[in-house]
């Protein structure tokens, strides 16, 4: 009996130390696979996306009537500045008194180098004078202003800075369209900035109702015959050429003029065969996002190439 019990203990103090051994063994490591690095994909380069521009001309247009010192062209004003900070630009104001309301110029800068201009205004006529059957009602102006303003909007976006070898001023020039109205000129932002440059840019490209979705652009007889030629060059290598004339056609006194007055190497690119212009048919349904994107396309290559 005895013997018994003592072997019965020592089974059990035998798998007592099992188990405390068990439990003190480290635990056995479990292989893990080691991650590869992976490369970080290149982005895509981005290209000028004429729906993305027509948007901008739909938000214009929803602000109302944007003449010089009304609501809609605050609001107008402000969200350009906010579009433009948005997309990493450094933005100033260019203001000034005149006829009793203050003149906002918005001018968005980025890149390096001696600096270029690419202009549009942004402001819309106070009254429609050019429509036969209702003179008094304001302009929207969906082509005359917003698509010009558009187009530089989305340039904001998609220009590559790593390629630019200027400075580029997006410029929103005010004041532009209540010429011969109520004692105002035309053209009064774009004359202002021309007549207080405190440095020379190497060139001034005006984009100015070139919305129109049947799209004829004709060379601009004031502006600079050579870099005419570039642009419209540019425009053919990209299929542009039905939209594209190379004929001339208008004399326009437009936000380029006061520029080229002073020396400077100034271009227009407007289409002037629009029907509606300075009527209340000036509306978003005549504007074409196909059209934004050839204008804007041909300008984006050029500040990449230069």
């Amino acid at each position: 009996m005895r013997m018994r019990l003592r072997g019965k203990w020592l089974l059990v103090i035998l798998v007592w130390a099992l188990l405390l051994a068990c439990r003190s063994a480290p635990p056995t490591p479990v292989p893990t696979a080691t991650p590869r690095p992976t490369a970080t994909p290149t982005p895509e380069p981005l290209e000028f996306d004429g729906e993305r521009a027509y948007e901008h001309v739909i938000a214009q247009c929803n602000f109302g009537f944007r003449p010089t010192g009304s609501e809609a062209w605050r609001a107008t004003g402000d969200y350009i500045i906010a579009t433009l900070q948005a997309q990493g630009w450094a933005v100033e104001t260019q203001e000034f008194p005149y006829h009793g309301v203050t003149v906002r110029n918005v001018i968005g800068k980025a890149g390096q180098g001696s600096p270029v201009i690419i202009g549009a205004h942004y402001d819309t006529r106070l009254r429609a004078d050019q429509d036969p059957t209702d003179p008094a009602t304001p302009v929207m102006g969906a082509n005359d202003g917003a698509s010009g303003v558009a187009v530089l909007l989305e340039l904001a976006r998609v220009l590559d800075r790593d390629r630019l070898n200027h400075e580029v001023w997006l410029t929103f020039f005010d004041a532009e369209d209540n010429g011969g109205l109520d004692g105002w000129e035309w053209i009064v932002g774009s004359t202002y900035m021309a007549e207080h440059l405190t440095v020379r840019p190497e060139f001034v490209i005006v984009v100015d109702m070139i919305g129109d979705a049947e799209q004829q652009i004709y060379k601009e007889r004031n502006s600079d015959a050579a870099l005419q030629d570039r642009l419209w060059a540019i425009a053919a290598s990209l299929g542009y050429g039905d939209f594209f004339i190379p004929e001339y056609k208008w004399a326009m006194f437009d936000d380029h003029t006061p520029f080229a007055a002073r020396g400077i190497v100034a271009v227009d690119i407007i289409d002037f065969d629009y029907p509606y212009w300075h009527t209340t048919q000036d509306t978003a349904d005549k504007v074409s996002a196909a059209s934004l994107e050839h204008v804007g396309r041909v300008v984006e290559v050029l500040l990449e190439r230069e």
